[in-house]
């Protein structure tokens, strides 16, 4: 699991993490088997299950009704319920949570990387590239940095997170204004990020690099042109990228949004 896997983990965790990444993945088209399509009714079965749990836990959640400033320790003795993963707990011991989310989900949701808002998520390690023939590519073992981030990400109960985003919300919309948005709606906001991660394509085949001047740009034009967000999710390793839509897509289903709202992956091919 890679590095920016972390990084997208970071934003989405800190959002309590909102977890802040596909129930089901690859969706299945006309013309496919019936046990193909025995296996789509089983998963929206699932997913229509889950749904319908975490809007009745949330709707038992009242807001949380504290000041923004001292929110922290309110938000954290909801959220200490949401992992048994030891590494979730350090992760809330970060100050000022609800406004480190929402900066970090604004960031998303335009393309850009919410790093500043999720430095505690740097991963362990030198990010590590591979020559062959002469050609320079991401090391797959450099992938393995963000592994704890997305074991913990997948870790999350969904309806738990239904039910904190429901009692936060009044804290989020506060901390959103502050950001100079007074009228803008923050859940949209929050759709907009999360279409930005399920947007980024998954590449299976190694990811040509090319050397600049203080960092490594993509070979395939149409990777390098993607958001920054995006490609630091593409350095996160394709199955973790997986992990965290697939994660992303079940809260967001949970919290309300349609399947018809929310984006599938980018295709992508050489």
């Amino acid at each position: 699991m890679d590095e920016n896997k972390k990084i997208v983990r970071t934003a989405v965790i800190v959002l309590f993490v909102l977890a802040v990444a596909v129930a089901v993945y690859y969706f299945f088209i006309a013309g496919k088997s019936k046990s193909a399509g025995a296996a789509e009714s089983a998963l929206q079965a699932k997913n229509a299950a889950a749904e319908e749990a975490a809007g009745k836990a949330a709707a038992t959640m009242a807001p949380i009704a504290v000041d923004l400033e001292k929110s922290d320790d309110a938000v954290r003795g909801i959220a200490s319920d949401l992992s048994s993963n030891a590494a979730f707990g350090l992760w809330l011991k970060s100050k000022d949570l609800v406004r480190k989310f929402v900066a970090a989900v604004d960031n998303i949701a335009n393309g850009q990387s919410p790093r500043a808002q999720v430095d505690f998520f740097s991963p362990a390690g030198p990010f590590k590239v591979a020559v062959k023939n002469g050609q320079t590519f991401v090391d797959p073992a450099t992938y393995d940095r963000y592994n704890v981030i997305a074991d913990v990400f997948d870790s999350v109960s969904t309806a738990g997170c239904v039910r904190l985003y429901s009692g936060a919300r009044p804290l989020l919309a506060q901390a959103y204004r502050e950001l100079g948005y007074p009228s803008q709606d923050f859940h949209q906001t929050l759709l907009r990020a999360v279409n930005e991660i399920l947007r980024t394509p998954v590449v299976d085949d190694p990811i040509g690099l090319e050397k600049t001047v203080t960092t490594y740009a993509m070979l395939d034009p149409k990777l390098e042109e993607l958001s920054p967000v995006q490609k630091h999710l593409l350095r996160m390793g394709p199955e973790n990228l997986q992990l965290i839509q697939a994660k992303l897509r079940e809260i967001a289903l949970a919290l309300g949004f349609t399947d018809g709202q929310l984006s599938k992956p980018k295709d992508f091919k050489k």
